[in-house]
């Protein structure tokens, strides 16, 4: 493989959050990343690095082109729907975009021997945890389509692996927060459900209280505890998952969070400090799908992949978001 080929990486889903991340972090560290992204929740705005295809990942016609147009020496997926709720009313869209798009996407790899994949894939594909912290072994039980879609891919890259050669790493996020550090790129999605976003909109006065799903979960203050990840942190996750699978070694499947939990109402208070406002919350009932904890163990990350995270405090994740929000209180206007 020649030094050009190894530059390129396709990232798909590139416009989107974490993906819009990673096309910046390849761009720092002499990759050119190649954005493809359909734009349904991605934003034209975000995809700052490398040139830009629109369209889905299961265009067979744009993906040759692009093959052809540009060795590629490994792929990134990040463009699956990421909603649990959503899923749950919704799943056909789950299995369509996530699972069937992302299969002819596979194929599409193997007919031109790109052989070196990427994965986002979520803690969703444990369920309700049966230990904290979480491990690698952990029982996968998901229980939202959403975990599900996520699980059927897993298993797809096992299987494609056997049978055609392809490598692959699957990177189970826990909860992706923070924006760039440079206060270029942040999170933006329409409609917005992710907890630090929601609050530090309503610390805008862009909503007039942040909702609480639940606060009678046997947790300590009754709401909800996960473990919060800078995307900056992921980003270099993905990048030494890559240089693993370029330089020969074996892919795998990894969790990255920081290994420490915050409950919902932790989350707000800390919102609140950082801010300065005031941060009006409400409790309404549960959402379907949510396990009460969900906390990482990334010591197979730290070990196999050399990877630390380097915001591994949830103030100053919060910091980088709210830098980014103020900045661009209406998000990515197209």
């Amino acid at each position: 493989m020649g030094e050009f080929a190894v530059k390129n990486i396709l990232v798909v889903g590139g416009a989107g959050y974490v993906g819009s991340h990673m096309a910046k972090y390849l761009s720092t560290k002499g990759y050119v990343p190649i954005v493809l992204d359909n734009l349904v929740r991605g934003s034209r705005r975000a995809a700052k690095y490398g040139p830009f295809f629109q369209g889905p990942m299961n265009d067979a016609g744009l993906l040759q082109k692009i093959f052809s147009d540009y060795p590629i020496a490994a792929v990134m997926h990040f463009a699956a729907f990421c909603y649990v709720g959503e899923s749950m009313k919704h799943p056909a869209r789950y299995y369509q975009n996530n699972v069937a798009n992302t299969l002819a996407l596979l194929e599409a790899m193997v007919s031109r021997d790109i052989n070196n994949f990427i994965f986002s894939s979520s803690c969703s594909i444990y369920g309700e945890p049966a230990e904290i912290p979480i491990t690698e072994d952990h029982p996968r039980q998901p229980i939202s389509p959403y975990g599900k879609s996520k699980l059927m891919v897993e298993e797809i890259l096992h299987d494609f692996g056997r049978a055609y050669g392809l490598k692959s790493v699957c990177l189970r996020y826990f909860n992706a927060a923070g924006a760039d550090p440079d206060g270029e790129l942040g999170e933006d999605h329409d409609p917005e459900t992710h907890l630090i976003p929601l609050v530090l909109k309503t610390a805008l006065g862009q909503r007039s209280e942040v909702h609480i799903f639940g606060d009678d979960y046997p947790t300590p203050d009754g709401t909800c505890v996960r473990d919060y990840i800078h995307v900056e942190d992921l980003a270099r996750a993905h990048l030494l998952a890559l240089e693993r699978l370029l330089t020969g070694l074996p892919g795998g499947q990894y969790n990255l969070g920081n290994a420490k939990g915050y409950s919902v109402k932790q989350v707000i208070d800390i919102a609140r400090n950082v801010t300065g406002r005031k941060i009006p919350a409400r409790a309404v009932e549960r959402r379907p799908g949510d396990p009460a904890v969900l906390i990482s163990s990334s010591e197979k990350a730290m070990k196999d992949l050399g990877w630390k995270p380097q915001y591994p405090s949830l103030e100053t994740i919060m910091e980088t978001a709210w830098a980014w929000h103020k900045n661009n209180p209406s998000g990515y206007i197209e």
